[in-house]
């Protein structure tokens, strides 16, 4: 079923529903923005709304690594501080957790080896350790203007990835596949990859929040299967999924139908990625066909 999303919601709309969401004061405008919000971003196509300029965002979020304040973010004050204890202000008053007394001031090594170093025409300051980024300085772009006073690794990763440092809000891949979204229908438009040590803030980093459920980051595994619970069960075969999808689905119509849900939508579009995802994953996983050059270059 091929239902427009705009002529599903109009026949499940109430009168009552109506008064309620276009409010007083704001009129037809305020119907119309609903419509396009609530929709048009949900269920059954999630493309971007707009050409969009990037085809690929590729995010790496390092568990563990070194400070960036070793690394790419010069700050010659700390240096010059380095060892002293923290000013006293910063703590009185004040119950931190993790934080039994007063630390130090953590600059980087005199060591020629931490040095940092002006690179490139923008003489953006890099440090030693990483010489090959010190001769593509002119190629980056550093962001230097965010702030964020959470010292904790879980709520400061999840400020990181949402912009807030509490549960629920969507993330910055969730944001990505909304805003670009995906020209294959056969894979989902945010794939995670974990290696090593596990965020502590837990998936809510490749969240959907209150975005459709459909713009949240699909974990992809190293080991057995890609996607858990995608492959069919022992004496299941193609056919027979096929057919349960198909049931399930119709009754999820029959609730959308009632309720006017878009998050059932969602879930209607969820089996099918699914279904297909059962033949794209695997090809997708296999290397075999990549060229030497590629496979050297790994």
């Amino acid at each position: 079923m091929n239902t427009h999303p705009v002529d599903q919601y109009l026949r499940t709309l109430t009168r009552r529903q109506l008064f309620q969401r276009v409010g007083l004061g704001v009129g037809g405008f305020a119907l119309a923005n609903l419509l396009n919000n609530d929709l048009s971003a949900a269920p059954q196509n999630p493309f971007s709304h707009f050409a969009p300029k990037a085809k690929n965002v590729i995010y790496f979020h390092l568990v563990g690594a070194p400070s960036h304040l070793d690394l790419f973010d010069y700050k010659p004050e700390l240096q010059k501080r380095n060892g002293e204890l923290c000013p006293k202000e910063m703590f009185e008053g004040k119950q931190l957790a993790f934080i039994r007394s007063r630390p130090s001031l953590l600059g980087t090594s005199q060591d020629s080896k931490f040095e940092f170093k002006k690179c490139g025409k923008s003489g953006i300051q890099i440090s030693n350790l990483l010489p090959h980024l010190q001769t593509v300085a002119d190629d980056m772009c550093f962001i230097r203007t965010l702030h964020t006073e959470q010292f904790n690794h879980a709520p400061a990763q999840m400020f990181m990835q949402t912009g807030f440092e509490r549960f629920g809000r969507p993330s910055l891949g969730a944001w990505t596949n909304y805003g670009i979204g995906s020209p294959n229908k056969d894979l989902p438009g945010f794939v995670v990859m974990v290696t090593g040590q596990y965020p502590g803030a837990g998936n809510s980093v490749f969240g959907s929040g209150f975005l459709p459920s459909v713009y949240q980051g699909i974990e992809f595994r190293g080991k057995g299967d890609p996607v858990l619970f995608l492959s069919n069960p022992k004496g299941v075969d193609a056919t027979a999924r096929r057919k349960v999808i198909s049931a399930v689905n119709q009754l999820n119509e029959m609730q959308l139908d009632g309720v006017g849900d878009p998050e059932i939508a969602t879930r209607i579009s969820q089996y099918e990625m699914a279904y297909r995802m059962q033949t794209s994953v695997p090809e997708l996983k296999d290397i075999s066909r990549e060229s030497q050059t590629t496979l050297d270059a790994y």
